[in-house]
């Protein structure tokens, strides 16, 4: 904890020096063969900016190399030369094809940054260090800057020949998030809406990991395609070795997070974690995120339709109903889509979908070895899996919960 604290805090000094990163001992890659960014089905080029390793943003920060890229930014390790730490700087393309989504990203960092500091959770959920406009040649680009991390949860899993984690780190990362969601739901009054595996990063107690890096980029750049006619400099992306001292993990990424002060009907989560209430139609709140996180437990609700060999609603409601019987009459009530899944008669029109009988959680756990560590996880799952949202238990419940602290 001690050391978490001593890498948020701006160290005390003089101001890091820039470094040089003009070594041109890098493989040029043409311009014809695509890359990173260049993949994404809807990338235009002019939409990003043009980072450049080694250039400064803000007279601050020094970019040290690409650690990633997403659908609508790039991510970027640098040196905060006035703080003397090193940042992550998540660039977005420019502002005018963003509309409000990254200013409601903003907004949900600033509603943490005003909470109630003494929370346990609180370090269990991204903090945002510095945000601002870089200038770019077309438009304005929002850069949000961040604490590095490692590597997200579900990278770490796939690691795993079994894909899957021992217990005791399955136990760890759950009550962390489930500390992280108290802190959302009750100090924040945030819906995070989604949850998974690649949202939860390790973070990182060792700033060796960031000198390698650096030392690497200054020894041996990466490669990269430079564009003749646009100016623009495409980089690969370089990884961020393990460190020696991994961190906790952490609740990241609050672009689709709501706040919790209405209830809300849009639509919302991924397609795999939509709890039963959003896709009838039924207002919806701070539980939804409660379902979210008992489906990564069983993984057993993948929505596929066999008709359309894709996800559906239907399928996705039929799967729920063979894992826990028929939701009660009252939730399909309130339900404003229910005329998409029940006919007037009270039929499920998922008919063909529905198997002859339930087949409950229970059965479907086969991973477990220990009959009393198996039964504890199940009831943990119960608790969060439930028709109706007002019986699954809170994040605070679930934190204290016997399974995780079996564990501990």
């Amino acid at each position: 904890m001690l050391s978490s604290l001593r890498r948020s805090l701006p160290q005390l000094g003089r101001k890091w020096k820039p470094l040089n990163f003009s070594n041109l001992n890098f493989v040029r890659i043409s311009e014809y063969h695509k890359i990173e960014e260049e993949t994404l089905p809807d990338y235009v080029a002019s939409q990003y900016y043009p980072t450049r390793i080694g250039e400064v943003i803000q007279e601050r920060y020094q970019v040290v190399g690409k650690l990633g890229i997403g659908s609508t930014s790039t991510a970027w390790l640098a040196r905060d030369m006035s703080g003397r730490r090193y940042v992550m700087l998540k660039i977005f393309i420019q502002a005018s094809s963003m509309g409000e989504q990254v200013n409601d990203e903003l907004k949900m960092y600033r509603r943490m940054e005003e909470s109630p500091k003494g929370h346990r959770g609180r370090d269990a959920v991204r903090k945002l260090v510095d945000t601002f406009y870089i200038d770019g040649p077309e438009d304005k680009h929002r850069c949000l800057v961040h604490l590095p991390l490692w590597e997200s949860v579900l990278t770490f899993l796939r690691r795993n020949p079994v894909e899957r984690l021992p217990s005791a780190v399955i136990s760890f990362v759950l009550r962390c998030l489930f500390l992280a969601l108290d802190y959302l739901h009750t100090e924040c009054r945030i819906i995070h809406t989604d949850i998974k595996a690649d949202n939860i990063m390790l973070g990182i107690n060792d700033d060796s990991v960031f000198r390698d890096f650096e030392e690497k980029e200054l020894q041996r750049p990466v490669p990269r395609e430079e564009v003749d006619n646009t100016g623009r400099t495409v980089y690969m992306s370089r990884d961020l070795r393990r460190p020696h001292d991994l961190g906790a993990p952490v609740l990241c990424d609050f672009g689709s997070a709501m706040t919790g002060d209405e209830r809300h009907s849009v639509f919302a989560q991924p397609n795999i974690y939509r709890a039963p209430e959003v896709i009838l139609g039924v207002p919806w709140t701070y539980s939804i995120d409660i379902w979210n996180v008992g489906c990564m437990g069983v993984r057993c609700l993948p929505g596929q339709d066999p008709e359309f060999q894709k996800y559906r609603s239907r399928a996705h409601l039929a799967e729920m109903i063979n894992l826990l019987g028929p939701p009660p009459s009252s939730l399909i009530a309130q339900g404003e889509l229910r005329g998409k899944f029940v006919s007037e008669e009270g039929d499920f029109r998922t008919g063909s979908l529905l198997k002859d009988k339930v087949v409950p959680i229970e059965e479907r756990e086969t991973t477990l070895q220990g009959q009393d560590e198996r039964e504890a996880f199940l009831r943990m799952m119960r608790k969060m899996l439930q028709w109706g949202p007002e019986k699954r238990c809170s994040a605070r419940e679930l934190a204290k919960d016997e399974w995780i602290h079996m564990h501990m």
